[in-house]
């Protein structure tokens, strides 16, 4: 159990991200091992993944356009599908 308002090792920004995250409380179970002492290593393994991912940035995603050859495959497309459409109306007189 992870007390992350009350912690020490986090800024202040760094626990903001936390609580927003993944809550005021992280918890990490281990009932893996016969050993006790091994369980402890792997909750506390699991402890420091789950504060990794909660102070992980994002990278904002870069918007690029599409190329002019998948436009043109996309345009090609629609066109094979309009037509491919056209044919199953009622056959013309």
């Amino acid at each position: 159990m992870f007390d992350v308002e009350s912690s020490a090792a986090l800024t202040e920004a760094q626990k903001r991200r936390v609580v927003g995250r993944a809550g005021t409380f992280l918890r990490a179970v281990a009932q893996d091992e016969r050993s006790q002492a091994r369980n402890r290593e792997l909750a506390l393994e699991r402890l420091v993944e789950q504060l990794r991912r909660a102070l992980r940035v994002e990278r904002k995603r870069v918007a690029t356009k599409p190329t002019a050859a998948s436009k043109e495959r996309r345009l090609q497309e629609k066109k094979r599908r309009s037509k491919t459409k056209k044919l199953r109306g009622r056959p013309e007189e």
